[in-house]
């Protein structure tokens, strides 16, 4: 296998561009294939066989391009599907779950943790058994917030009606205890500075980004396969909805110019 071939990064939407910057940034020589699903999200409210099934026909979309490692960057697919995929391809494939959780684990000082996140995700308790593995005696309070992703899809992520979303959104969380929140959504970064407003500064923000951009690090370094071309990586994104949105929300995120492949499935969506 070549240390040339992609990192290939995958989500439901936008929301796994938090995951591909961080990647990006903390790789630099990497080359990404990022695609986002943004026809058919969220996923959150979905029932778990159409997520597991839209997570399959992505990976094997992106199995064209050949490549060594592949990123769930979806909390939701993570929770659903990563066993199957893992076990359907012969590359290694990482989720956001677990790198989150160490990460709040690490950060926590009264043991008191928040998880946010998708209906579906918070509904599966991967966060809950994924945190008290690591931790048995941690308290975990979960809050699903539907409302979140729609707004980042819409590249509305800056705006008024965002606070007011999100502070409406985590009001039963600010009645808790908590000093540490899990975004547990990959579009939650896009609003990280207003979940913190909403929480104040008592509470630290655990975005899953970074710890999973250090294992994909970690993962590649202990294989041998981080790439070493002093070229700048030529990295390609697609979408299988409409591609503006998708360009302009990954530009203002990415801080970069990118051009967007849109895919039309071959296979019926389920509605």
């Amino acid at each position: 296998m070549s240390n040339h071939q992609p990192i290939a990064i995958l989500d439901s939407g936008v929301g796994g561009l938090t995951v591909a910057k961080e990647v990006m940034r903390q790789l630099p020589q990497e080359r990404v294939l990022y695609f986002g699903d943004t026809a058919r999200a969220p996923y959150g409210p979905r029932s778990k066989e159409e997520v597991a099934l839209f997570t399959k026909q992505i990976v094997e979309y992106l199995l064209q391009y050949d490549p060594k490692m592949i990123v769930i960057a979806c909390n939701t697919a993570t929770a659903v599907a990563i066993d199957d995929i893992r076990s359907a391809v012969s590359v290694p494939v990482l989720g956001v779950i677990l790198p989150g959780s160490r990460a709040a684990i690490k950060r926590t000082k009264n043991g008191q943790i928040g998880v946010i996140g998708t209906e579906g995700t918070i509904r599966s308790g991967a966060y809950d058994a994924a945190l008290r593995r690591i931790s048995p005696g941690v308290r975990v309070v979960s809050l699903a917030c539907p409302e979140f992703v729609p707004l980042v899809e819409r590249g509305l992520f800056r705006s008024e009606e965002a606070y007011d979303v999100v502070c409406e959104g985590l009001a039963p969380l600010r009645r808790e205890t908590i000093d540490t929140l899990i975004l547990g959504c990959t579009h939650y970064p896009f609003l990280a500075e207003r979940i913190q407003e909403c929480m104040g500064d008592g509470v630290a923000l655990i975005s899953s980004a970074d710890q999973t951009a250090r294992d994909v690090s970690t993962l590649l370094a202990h294989t041998g396969q981080l790439a070493s071309s002093s070229d700048v990586p030529a990295h390609r994104f697609f979408c299988s909805g409409e591609p503006e949105t998708f360009r302009w929300i990954a530009q203002e995120w990415l801080s970069e110019q990118i051009q967007v492949t849109p895919v039309m499935w071959q296979v019926p969506k389920i509605d």
